[in-house]
């Protein structure tokens, strides 16, 4: 455990800026910054957004919402709405929260039980779970009108957090090795061989019993979706052939890309954005909350220094800042899917709106150490209206004046984390430590490189 003191300081020094939600003001605040450490805002970001999955929980289901907007502003989906991905993300922020002294062991599993109790009866779909269930009902709500089924996609982020919750029990008491059992059926009745549509060599990302493929999303790298691969070649019941990976996601090779922007490589190409140089920052982020890449490599990729680029590409764009948007520079910078002036979008150096979403930044804590302080410095002391109970709000625009006290379970989730990644390497340890993971690792191809990483 983390000397909770150092938590306990931080909070007292920063309560005024967990609670204010004013108009952007950015303040001379120098002193402040002397006065806090570096440790204690990264306990304190931490705390912060491990208490959106905490106390912020869905109470029946105990899992993620998929929103929580704080001027209780609805348009669309309601707080009783809950995340599947997002709610893998938080089965790992709870860890967290364990390993740093915010709640106790026994809390947790408290908790875990109450989850894993809700996932047993929910709504599937060949053991795949749906991207959104009613928290209330576990009764699958639609994504879209034929986003009624399972999704896959999901699924991998859910799956990815229960395998590190069970690898943290598995060892424990009587009652915690049974939790540990429970998660492991579940793991192992999702069918991922079931969305290869009758066996081609590539996964599609959803089904429904209502609309059967007629989503027809088949999968190619590269964007988020690497460790849905990983954990379907993992699956010791419903595991893939290595030509689903070889041919459908890597494409016989076309993957690889030598293209350079920014003075970066940029390694693979980001199929999904249609020529765009790069994707969204949650890209070097979501398959990588367990999924170790400093020491990643195949016959496509280094995995360390694809993400590290990708973020040093973002940050280099924000630096130079060509659209010459205020704010923008090396202590604000960041681009992700997130809320927008215009909606949810997908920002990006050649989509930018003039929005920065803080988990791109903060999320990147293990590729960008240095930047990604100076970030988080900024926000927590220079621009504290833009920081409230649960941690950075999801997103917000000096050049517009703009921000909405509002929050997303997948923005919150990564940045304790992928902070906690950086710090100690805790979820990394857990999932790679996981026979099966080596086991769809090694089927892949996958191999350690000792050049990778820091």
């Amino acid at each position: 455990m983390r000397n909770i003191y150092i938590l306990i300081f931080a909070l007292f020094c920063m309560q005024c800026v967990s609670k204010k939600e004013t108009p952007i003001v950015q303040n001379d605040t120098e002193q402040q910054q002397s006065e806090i450490s570096e440790d204690s805002l990264l306990n304190l970001v931490q705390y912060q957004t491990f208490q959106y999955f905490w106390e912020g929980a869905e109470p029946t289901s105990g899992l993620a919402r998929e929103r929580l907007h704080m001027d209780n502003e609805y348009p669309h989906e309601g707080p009783e709405i809950i995340t599947s991905g997002g709610s893998g993300f938080g089965l790992m922020a709870i860890l967290v929260g364990v390993e740093r002294g915010f709640i106790t062991r026994e809390q947790a599993f408290e908790r875990y039980t109450k989850i894993v109790n809700f996932l047993e009866k929910a709504d599937k779909f060949h053991g795949v779970f749906p991207h959104w269930w009613n928290g209330e009902t576990g009764k699958i709500v639609p994504f879209s009108k034929k986003d009624d089924g399972g999704d896959l996609v999901e699924t991998a982020f859910l799956a990815q957090g229960l395998l590190c919750v069970r690898q943290y029990f598995k060892d424990g008491t009587a009652e915690e090795k049974a939790l540990a059992e429970r998660i492991n059926k579940l793991w192992e009745g999702i069918e991922w061989d079931w969305h290869t549509r009758g066996g081609e060599n590539v996964l599609y990302w959803h089904w429904s019993p209502n609309n059967a493929w007629d989503m027809n999303f088949a999968v190619h790298g590269y964007n988020e979706c690497l460790i849905m691969y990983v954990m379907a070649a993992a699956s010791p019941t419903h595991s893939i052939k290595p030509e689903v990976y070889h041919e459908g996601w890597a494409m016989n090779g076309k993957i690889k890309t030598d293209r350079k922007y920014l003075g970066y490589e940029t390694v693979l190409d980001h199929y999904e954005t249609n020529d765009s140089p790069v994707g969204p920052l949650f890209w070097a982020h979501y398959s990588y909350l367990g999924l170790d890449p400093r020491n990643l490599k195949d016959q496509y990729a280094d995995y360390w220094k694809l993400n590290q680029n990708h973020v040093l590409i973002h940050y280099q764009h924000c630096v130079d800042n060509p659209h010459h948007y205020k704010g923008y520079g090396e202590n604000c910078w960041g681009l992700t899917s997130s809320y927008s002036i215009k909606g949810y979008a997908g920002h990006r150096p050649d989509e930018d709106l003039g929005v920065i979403s803080p988990t791109a930044a903060l999320s990147s804590f293990p590729y960008t150490p240095k930047e990604s302080m100076q970030f988080l410095k900024f926000l927590y002391t220079e621009a504290d209206s833009l920081v409230g109970e649960y941690g950075p709000y999801d997103a917000f625009s000096l050049q517009d004046d703009w921000y909405l006290p509002r929050y997303l379970a997948i923005d919150q989730g990564p940045i304790p984390v992928m902070i906690e990644n950086y710090r100690t390497g805790l979820l990394w340890d857990l999932f790679m430590s996981c026979p099966e993971v080596q086991t769809g690792l090694d089927k892949l191809g996958f191999e350690e490189t000792k050049t990778a990483g820091k």
